[in-house]
């Protein structure tokens, strides 16, 4: 459960900011790279804010609330598609969100449901674990910031990116485990990751990972991320709250 995460106010939010900067006349993709969205979902967020106006939104959204008075959603943004020649992608960009919306990758966790955190996870995991390689290693590090990680006592930490000059991730993992915080260079991470024998091989001990400098969290990450497996008791540690 996430009590702090509000999908209205993060939409009323990101619809204040997107406006307040279009009435500067900035333009739809300086916005998109303000806000890290893509120019599609930040015209999808002024119109919502009723502050965007075209012809082509004015005929989708005509059309829509028409056949919205007798069907559900889903089947008047087919009946629009249908009626206008457009795909679906097209139609629901000029309507105004409803529901709340859906961040890119970048965003941090407290910008998204827990369910949607979970499918982030979820997902870079099951690409990394179909193509292990280092570009999947670093997009899973990426998916699970702030997430809840053990080592092998069982002790909990998480690890946080910090964004360089070109708004992207340093690859240094900041480790935070109680009070204290410690980088963990991505460096290292690799060179554990080139000493794992076969994915998905039980791991006794993180030294065995290499005698490295944050082996003991390393280890808790491929873990998680499915590139091995560890000891029964262990898990167990690793398993409690």
């Amino acid at each position: 459960m996430k009590p702090e995460y509000n999908a209205g106010k993060n939409l009323k939010e990101l619809m204040d900011a997107a406006a307040i900067l279009y009435k500067d006349e900035m333009t739809m993709q300086a916005i998109a790279d303000v806000l890290s969205l893509n120019p599609i979902k930040v015209r999808k967020l002024l119109i919502t804010a009723g502050v965007y106006e075209s012809d082509t939104a004015k005929l989708v959204q005509q059309t829509f609330n028409t056949l919205r008075e007798t069907q559900s959603y889903s089947a008047a943004v087919t009946s629009t598609m249908s009626a206008l020649q457009l795909s679906r992608p097209s139609v629901t960009s000029y309507l105004p969100y409803e529901k709340g919306v859906y961040f890119p990758e970048e965003a941090e966790a407290a910008n998204i449901s827990a369910g949607a955190e979970r499918q982030r996870h979820y997902r870079a995991v099951v690409v990394l674990k179909k193509d292990p390689c280092e570009e999947n290693l670093w997009k899973c590090v990426v998916a699970f910031r702030g997430y809840k990680f053990k080592t092998m006592s069982g002790l909990p930490f998480t690890y946080t990116l910090k964004k360089g000059r070109e708004d992207e991730f340093t690859k240094e993992l900041w480790i935070d485990r109680r009070e204290d915080s410690k980088s963990l260079a991505w460096s290292s991470v690799l060179l554990a990751y080139h000493n794992i024998g076969k994915i998905g091989e039980v791991v006794d001990r993180p030294k065995a990972l290499g005698d490295i400098r944050g082996v003991s969290y390393i280890y808790g990450l491929f873990y998680r991320f499915g590139l091995i497996d560890v000891p029964d008791e262990v898990k167990e540690k690793m398993a409690k709250r």
